[in-house]
């Protein structure tokens, strides 16, 4: 397998916001969905730095079927590629540069559900018949 080109990236942090969805019109006129939302990932050795990512999760993609799961302060780990975001700070014109995901996927580890938090979301399937009698 070729690696050339390669672009993916796991990165786990809290989330700064609930996602918000935007319509957006793509650069072929068509109108796609985008949720948009700001990761905080602290460092494990110095928990005063910190950065941000900003994450894109279209609507096509496997992260967007998690979407309501994700809540203010919930702990995620999100797979994607990531771009560089340059710009300039409003603070004193200096050059910064950020980072933008494009989420692939997400795996919840904590997820915020106002002031509780919970572990290992799981979604409950109703079972119509024993495993001895189903037929794969």
């Amino acid at each position: 397998m070729a690696s050339a080109g390669l672009n993916k990236w796991i990165v786990s942090g809290n989330l700064a916001a609930d996602a918000q969805v935007k319509s957006v019109e793509l650069r072929n006129g068509e109108k796609a969905t985008v949720a948009k939302a700001t990761l905080y990932v602290r460092k494990p050795r110095d928990r005063d730095e910190s950065f941000t990512i900003s994450l894109n999760i279209w609507e096509r993609s496997a992260a967007w079927r998690k979407l309501q799961y994700l809540k203010k302060g919930s702990l995620i780990i999100c797979t994607g590629s990531i771009e560089p975001n340059p710009y300039i700070s409003s603070n004193g014109n200096v050059p910064r540069a950020g980072l933008e995901m494009t989420v692939l996927d997400i795996d919840l580890d904590i997820v915020r559900d106002g002031d509780i938090a919970t572990n290992d979301v799981s979604v409950e399937i109703p079972v119509e018949q024993d495993l001895e009698t189903a037929s794969f």
